[in-house]
């Protein structure tokens, strides 16, 4: 199975940019910050060892993209044909794909992280991210809330007033998922993520992240949620 058929299997879409979440005019370093955000989200260190296997597929076929999107001549190959070349050799070596991830970007620090968040929020990439999500999920909250950075199921007030505020100046249309979404669903989004918020605190307590151990599981955890 080729590239391109992995990811529509994997990630849904056989549009390598829409996997990264990038535009196709995106830069280069647009296309590496977008690969480091995905990879940060489906990194296997994220999951238990019964979902280690299958995580460990997605890493690899994201680095794939990654690696084909950041390459000059494979990426103008697709951009003007729309394929890969299966037999490159960006695709053919047998790479370890977690060790090449570490070369690219520096191990993560709890430092990093709350950095990050504070530059991150109400930032105009926050604000971009948002957006995106609403249209890419057509206003369905679940799935916005699990997408956005940094964001705690506290914040979603804040969200929503993002969102509307945009439906309002008309840079997003008005989705009935959104506007007409029922408090039924909004309270069991809201046990939910109490529950999950319960359960990744205790997951730091257990990894001993309080005294300012460097786990990498703990940390993108942090990061995405």
């Amino acid at each position: 199975m080729g590239l391109l058929e992995l990811c529509e299997e994997v990630f849904g879409t056989a549009d390598l940019y829409q996997v990264l979440g990038v535009r196709r005019e995106a830069s280069d370093g647009e296309v590496r910050r977008g690969y480091h955000k995905v990879s940060l989200q489906v990194h296997p260190d994220r999951v238990g060892e019964g979902d280690k296997e299958d995580a460990t597929r997605r890493f690899q076929i994201l680095g794939k993209v990654y690696s084909v999107l950041s390459d000059k001549d494979q990426r103008a190959v697709y951009d003007e044909q729309g394929t890969v070349d299966e037999d490159s050799d960006v695709l053919s070596q047998d790479r370890d794909w977690e060790a090449y991830w570490r070369l690219l970007f520096k191990k993560i620090s709890l430092e990093d992280i709350q950095a990050f968040e504070k530059t991150y929020k109400g930032s105009e990439e926050e604000l971009a991210d948002i957006k995106q999500a609403y249209l890419d999920f057509k206003g369905d909250m679940d799935q916005i809330m699990e997408s956005v950075l940094c964001v705690q199921y506290t914040e979603e007030p804040r969200i929503r007033n993002i969102i509307q505020q945009a439906i309002d100046a008309r840079e997003v249309p008005s989705y009935n998922a959104f506007v007409k979404e029922a408090k039924q669903k909004m309270n069991a989004r809201k046990r939910r993520a109490q529950e999950e918020a319960k359960e990744a605190e205790m997951s730091r307590k257990e990894l001993g992240l309080d005294e300012g151990v460097d786990n990498l599981k703990a940390l993108i955890q942090e990061l995405v949620h």
